[in-house]
């Protein structure tokens, strides 16, 4: 990445943030703050506490859209072996572990009870867990637990960035980790930038968003600046 380049995607994206397009993602920022919340794997009704910590006042487009339903599925398996869901999850949020690895086991553990939950329920006609999405889905549980250190990745838009701050690789596949390094980066290089941040903490609604340190803003600036180059 050419740090000449970031500065002008910054520039751009302060620009941005003065419109009122800049309201577009700002739901994320109510749902990490419901997440935060809610969110307790020790809790004994984990589909409840699931459910409760996924949710929005505006709209549910990050698990539930037309066919992209990650949000019912996983309750569904819940319903499977709760109890092994628990620990998937505790797998995937424990910070020891390599986050690829997590990421994987996350899927592939999703695999083993989806094909459970159709030998259980043997005319269901769900055939997709939807958690094997280039990591979108495992992107958001990771954003919303731990904010200051992750955000959501679509792979398209992150590719988009890359050519647009003069990336010499351009990622070809999904790669979370390398991803959230990147992500780390820029977010360390946009908080020295006092306008652009002041502008977005001022969109923030007290009582309604999350307002602690998050890296949602790297996803939003990611997600507008690969649009702003093509």
């Amino acid at each position: 990445m050419q740090l000449h380049k970031i500065k002008e995607a910054f520039a751009r994206y302060e620009a941005w943030l003065g419109t009122p397009k800049a309201e577009e993602r700002l739901f994320l920022w109510e749902s990490q703050r419901l997440f935060q919340e809610n969110w307790d794997l020790d809790s004994e009704d984990l589909a409840g506490m699931y459910d409760r910590s996924l949710q929005n006042s505006t709209t549910r487009r990050y698990w539930f859209r037309e066919n992209y339903e990650p949000k019912k599925v996983m309750l569904a398996l819940m319903g499977v072996d709760r109890e092994f869901v628990r620990s998937m999850f505790k797998d995937l949020f424990l910070e020891s572990k390599g986050l690829t690895g997590r990421a994987d086991r996350f899927v592939f553990h999703c695999d083993q009870l989806l094909s459970e939950f159709k030998r259980q329920n043997p005319r269901s006609v769900e055939n997709n867990h939807y958690h094997n999405d280039n990591y979108q889905i495992i992107s958001l549980y990771l954003a919303f637990r731990y904010p200051d250190q992750y955000t959501f990745y679509d792979h398209e838009a992150f590719k988009r960035l890359m050519v647009a701050v003069g990336s010499r690789d351009i990622p070809v596949t999904p790669d979370i980790e390398r991803f959230s390094k990147v992500m780390r980066t820029l977010y360390g290089l946009m908080k020295k930038e006092e306008r652009l941040m002041e502008l977005h903490r001022k969109r923030l609604v007290a009582g309604r968003d999350y307002e602690g340190e998050s890296l949602l803003v790297a996803y939003d600036f990611y997600h507008t600046t690969g649009h702003f180059f093509t």
